[in-house]
């Protein structure tokens, strides 16, 4: 069509007949035998299956005087909800296919498009515009290669693809809904002897980032808390939902609801404050992972556990609402979190970069890791400013990202942008500064080693003289007759390590027993994200991944008709974020353990935020009313049958 409106004309124009198919939405119920096939190589509907062994288990629950502790956590289906929607437009110019897309993953897609087309990589090109948010939807090939066909099959003309917000539910990604089973066997004194674990990943129809997200998540349960005998099976299943894909956490938060729910599940069994249950089996300083190598450098668990206790005020209040009885009641709870920075060794982790000085003595600065809201830009802005000894506002870094010119980079997911990105901004400014310390030699004749840049100026390192400003050099080096020169960097930098981000939050509630409602009143998170680079821009993550968490443990989740399988709720008036009006004062504090790992110092901060407010919030609800409630979100319909099951109604 011509226009949108000509194309929706259009839509309402066609004739369609459907042939109904059964269907299957449930995790499980997909893998039993007599469940429909969705995709005929597929057996039992199952994508993948992986485990993970270690010691003995079977003969370890053998030992004698052994508590036994079992239960059950569901995970909803949920969407990214980024405030602007997926879109991209593709035409062909000189016998190039151009693709202008909203994606977190430039070099990637420019990659995908070549390979579904069966183009040359060279005759694909894709820019990415400053965009409006992703958290991971945008991490994958939605509509690129699709609208760059479109376009080849109308001699090239410019073709757009957009979607509504009601297509963004059920034709983008969602987040995986997992089924946890966890079994743990303790001592009486509370430590673990062993521990299996089922993970049952709804992947929906398709299978985008598939069984990856799992697999992490059952990974991370015999880090988080080490045990000598663990059982795990993870299984990524096919149903008839949305396919689900990457979204900010890949895992942990389902993950995280699951174990810190079972956490405080165990302690009320054995009577042992769920506090100190935690720090008798949480990882130790000193834990070095097999696979990752990652390796626990800080007692960060107990710095973080203690500045939120503190915050809360958590020993008082914990005291005070035991002694709550009426129809409303107060509650506090606690949970914790552990997470990856970056994806190696799993995969390649590796960033470019490129620097070039201006006539003014500013620097033109450009990565292909992606600004998508998170502030990655500035972070970056701040380290170039840092290496190179110039104002900050002197740095202008390119937001967009053109596969033409742009150095190659993987783009923006697994919060590794300032940990893996900061490795190339620290390597290609030390070429650059020395380059520019080169070219001062010449005019100055003084030594590079007793020159140096400060504040923008060339200065004698000896005495603090200025000798000339930058802006002075670079116009020399553009224009002299002598040695006429543009000075510019440009390196790649592999990152093989990877590094631990540890925090917690604490949730204060007001549970509403006879209206089967939660009222959040007080909540932090606190954090070890190794070196703040910029304060303000870490408490708007974190504020940001609180609010997520808010969402997930209290209203949101993608809702289908049982009878045909239909999303009930795809819309932003049905399905129930969490707004600035469900929100009660959110509180970011943070520990600064320098990781020795990184460039900077940093580690990840984009993801974890969003990982252990919801089962803080469950665990305070299950404070309040002794209720152990199982399935997220904690909706008034989940809370009404379970006070009914425990007689609280």
């Amino acid at each position: 069509a011509e226009d949108e409106v000509s194309a929706m004309q259009g839509v309402r124009a066609l004739k369609v007949e459907y042939e109904e198919l059964p269907f299957v939405l449930d995790v499980q119920k997909a893998m039993e035998p007599d469940a429909p096939c969705i995709h005929e190589n597929f057996p039992g509907n199952i994508l993948k299956h992986t485990d993970i062994r270690k010691g003995n288990y079977q003969q370890a629950i053998k030992e004698p005087g052994l508590i036994k502790v079992e239960g059950w956590y569901n995970t909803p289906t949920v969407q990214h909800s980024h405030i602007e929607n997926h879109g991209c437009y593709a035409y062909e110019e000189n016998g190039r296919i151009v693709v202008v897309s909203s994606t977190q993953i430039p070099h990637i897609i420019r990659r995908i498009v070549g390979q579904a087309l069966g183009r040359p990589w060279a005759d694909i090109r894709v820019i990415k515009p400053y965009i409006g948010g992703g958290f991971g939807n945008k991490q994958d090939a939605l509509y690129e290669p699709l609208c760059a066909w479109c376009s080849t099959q109308v001699h090239g003309k410019c073709v757009r693809i957009d979607c509504s917000r009601e297509e963004t539910f059920v034709s983008n990604r969602v987040r995986h809904s997992i089924r946890f089973h966890i079994i743990t066997w303790l001592h009486k004194d509370g430590s673990i002897a062993a521990r299996k674990v089922e993970c049952f990943s709804n992947q929906g129809a398709y299978a985008s980032h598939g069984h990856s997200i799992v697999a992490k998540a059952m990974g991370s349960f015999p880090q988080i808390y080490p045990c000598d005998n663990f059982e795990g099976d993870a299984y990524t299943v096919y149903t008839n939902r949305p396919a689900a894909g990457a979204m900010r956490g890949y895992g942990i938060p389902q993950m995280m609801f699951a174990m810190e729910s079972h956490v405080d599940d165990i302690a009320r069994r054995l009577n042992i404050p769920p506090l100190r249950l935690r720090q008798m089996n949480l990882m130790e300083v000193g834990y070095r992972d097999s696979f990752s190598k990652n390796e626990n450098y800080f007692d960060s668990f107990n710095q973080c556990i203690k500045k939120g206790m503190e915050y809360i005020d958590y020993d008082r209040k914990l005291e005070e609402f035991s002694h709550d009885t009426g129809d409303i009641r107060r509650g506090i709870g606690m949970a914790v979190f552990w997470y990856n920075t970056a994806v190696w060794p799993i995969s390649l982790e590796s960033s470019s970069c490129r620097m070039v000085l201006n006539q003014d003595g500013s620097v033109q600065l450009q990565l292909a890791e992606t600004e998508i809201g998170q502030g990655a830009d500035t972070a970056f802005s701040q380290m170039a400013a840092e290496e190179l000894g110039i104002p900050l506002k002197k740095v202008h870094i390119i937001s967009a990202q053109d596969t033409d010119v742009t150095p190659f980079g993987t783009g923006a997911y697994a919060s590794r942008q300032t940990y893996v990105g900061g490795f190339a901004v620290q390597q290609t400014a030390r070429i650059m500064k020395e380059r520019i310390l080169n070219y001062a030699h010449e005019l100055t004749r003084m030594t590079v080693h007793n020159l140096d840049i400060e504040d923008g100026y060339i200065i004698n390192i000896n005495n603090s003289r200025r000798l000339m400003s930058l802006a002075e050099l670079a116009t020399t080096a553009l224009y002299s007759l002598e040695h006429s020169r543009h000075i510019t960097a440009e390196s790649t930098y592999q990152v093989k390590s990877n590094a631990y981000s540890f925090g917690c939050s604490f949730a204060e509630v007001e549970v509403d027993i006879p209206l089967c409602k939660v009222k959040l009143v007080n909540m932090i998170n606190v954090h070890d994200c190794g070196r703040l680079i910029n304060p303000a821009l870490a408490a708007a993550q974190v504020h940001g991944g609180m609010s997520m968490a808010i969402g997930y443990g209290l209203s949101e989740q993608l809702l289908y008709d049982k009878k045909t399988g239909r999303p009930l709720n795809n819309n932003l008036l049905d399905y129930k974020l969490s707004t600035t009006m469900d929100h009660p004062h959110l509180e970011a504090r943070f520990v600064e353990n320098y990781e020795p790992t990184s460039a900077y110092g940093t580690k990840a901060l984009g993801e974890p935020p969003a990982t252990s407010g919801a089962p803080a919030i469950r665990n305070a609800v299950l404070n309040a009313t002794g209720v152990e409630i199982d399935t997220a979100p904690l909706t008034p319909h989940v809370l009404f049958e379970r006070f009914r099951e425990e007689g609280l109604i």
